[in-house]
């Protein structure tokens, strides 16, 4: 079964077309990483898979057309995580990832015992729980990152979007994301997530490569074609070799 599939999708950003009729199908309960140069359009895309974005073409989350899916039963089916994430420096932690229960909450009720374990359980995951009284105004970057994170998680969506998640985290950070990425596959959760940290997008089960609007090449991380792709819209400035078993980008000098 895929999770989200697209047929024809174009979108644009002013008066110029940024997503030229992209095709895809992304399975479930997979790991899938979009990756590629500047300007190729990831972000974009990503936001057109969500329905944040006005395009043509179609786009199915879990078999249903997006479009005709009610705005609350799209937001339990899928979170997001988006790029630079705003929300009100006063706000406390526990109420910002509260948010993340809107789509399970009739109008104006009060949070239950499921919201409130689902939010514990998504504070404890992204080691934010002790934070939960502080506003966050208080915290760094990183540290409100992963509030943030902690947000889209306590959805308890089907499928997770998110756009440059690793933003502000610490090395330790990014393989506790890893780690976390790879525990929700494993529970039949599917992720699609846009990094510029290529050497991370690799451990995803799969990699769509785009460029200048286009998907280019979607396959598995292992395969060498997906990693003849991915040093092609790099204009061959990087090398993708085995290291510790895992696969990792370096630069070409």
């Amino acid at each position: 079964m895929n999770a989200i599939s697209a047929q024809g999708v174009r979108a644009t950003l002013g008066l110029t077309e940024v997503l030229h009729g992209i095709d895809l199908a992304l399975p479930a309960a997979r790991w899938t990483s979009i990756v590629g140069p500047n300007g190729a359009g990831k972000s974009t895309l990503l936001k057109a898979l969500a329905g944040l974005l006005p395009h043509k073409g179609q786009v199915q989350l879990l078999g249903d057309n997006i479009a005709g899916l009610p705005a609350r039963e799209r937001a339990r089916r899928m979170s997001w995580l988006g790029q630079n994430e705003s929300a009100a420096d006063d706000l406390m932690v526990y109420d910002v990832a509260m948010l993340g229960r809107l789509p399970h909450q009739a109008w104006l009720a009060a949070p239950n015992a499921a919201d409130r374990a689902a939010v514990e359980q998504a504070l404890r995951t992204t080691q934010a729980w002790d934070w939960r009284d502080r506003p966050l105004g208080q915290l760094s970057g990183g540290e409100r990152q992963r509030v943030l994170l902690a947000r889209a998680l306590a959805v308890q969506a089907e499928v997770l979007l998110m756009d440059e998640p690793l933003a502000n985290l610490d090395p330790p950070h990014q393989a506790d994301w890893l780690q976390m990425v790879r525990a929700l596959v494993t529970h039949g959760k599917t992720v699609v997530s846009v990094l510029h940290e290529i050497s991370l997008a690799l451990q995803a089960d799969d990699l769509l490569v785009m460029a200048q609007g286009r998907v280019v090449h979607h396959g598995a991380c292992e395969d060498a074609a997906t990693h003849a792709a991915l040093t092609a819209v790099f204009e061959q400035r990087i090398s993708i070799q085995r290291l510790d078993n895992q696969w990792v980008a370096l630069p070409r000098i």
